[in-house]
């Protein structure tokens, strides 16, 4: 059997990146794959690529930083797919400047993602969640929620701040059958980092112990496990996938 047969799983930003390699991967797995993100066109081709696959997925253009928008998705979700067991908080922006010439505008939208919105996500698929008196809820973080980073005082603040909202919810919903744990990626070889110049990407691969960047495959199998009922007794612990970039 599957890991996540007959389990129903959204993910926030499944349209690309992190997300994508999820998706992917939780429909290999058996789940029926629900993509919340605001590129309509990128989705769209995850959600095909996932059938042609022969797995279930669809994709629902939300904007998580808008409440009612998660509120009237979840709705639509549980009508069309009569429950939800599983919530990746994976969607994230940058807005990267040093907190002289940072905006408040930038500051703004950082929080209004990255953590905003994870709130807006939890709030609304968790009462489904705990009505079924089950559920698992995987945050994203960073490594550098851990140590800091030059010129990312926004998004520090909210990767920081994810782990805290983490253990909270975790104290809140664990007995309730839901657990909620998070994940801290390091430097991970998305499409994006790879167009970075190479001088760039060696330097970054130096300072990993393991010598190397991350696969967006790698942080999904971390999804996975948190996701599966192999992790059923972890609840409210940060994993870090950074290779021992914080050691």
């Amino acid at each position: 059997m599957k890991r996540l047969e007959n389990r129903v799983a959204i993910i926030t930003g499944g349209a690309d990146g992190l997300g994508k390699a999820a998706a992917n991967l939780f429909a290999k797995e058996g789940a029926t794959v629900i993509i919340w993100d605001m590129n309509q066109d990128k989705g769209n081709e995850t959600v095909i690529a996932i059938h042609a696959n022969g797995g279930k997925a669809s994709f629902f253009k939300v904007n998580t930083a808008s409440y009612s928008e998660v509120e009237k998705a979840t709705e639509s979700v549980i009508k069309e797919f009569g429950k939800i067991d599983i919530l990746i908080n994976n969607a994230g922006i940058t807005r990267d400047s040093t907190l002289k010439k940072m905006t408040p505008e930038q500051w703004q939208q950082v929080i209004d993602v990255n953590l905003t919105g994870v709130f807006y996500c939890a709030k609304c698929v968790s009462n489904n969640m705990v009505e079924n008196g089950y559920g698992r809820i995987i945050n994203t973080s960073s490594v550098v929620a851990l140590y800091g980073n030059f010129g990312q005082t926004n998004y520090v603040a909210t990767k920081a701040g994810v782990i805290g909202m983490t253990k909270t919810m975790a104290r809140e919903l664990g007995r309730k059958g839901v657990t909620v744990n998070a994940v801290a990626p390091g430097f991970i070889a998305t499409d994006m980092v790879k167009k970075m110049p190479d001088e760039v990407l060696k330097a970054m691969e130096a300072k990993v112990p393991v010598g190397r960047l991350g696969l967006p495959e790698e942080i999904a199998l971390a999804y996975l496990f948190l996701a599966s009922d192999e992790a059923a007794y972890i609840n409210g612990t940060t994993l870090s996938v950074d290779g021992g970039i914080t050691i």
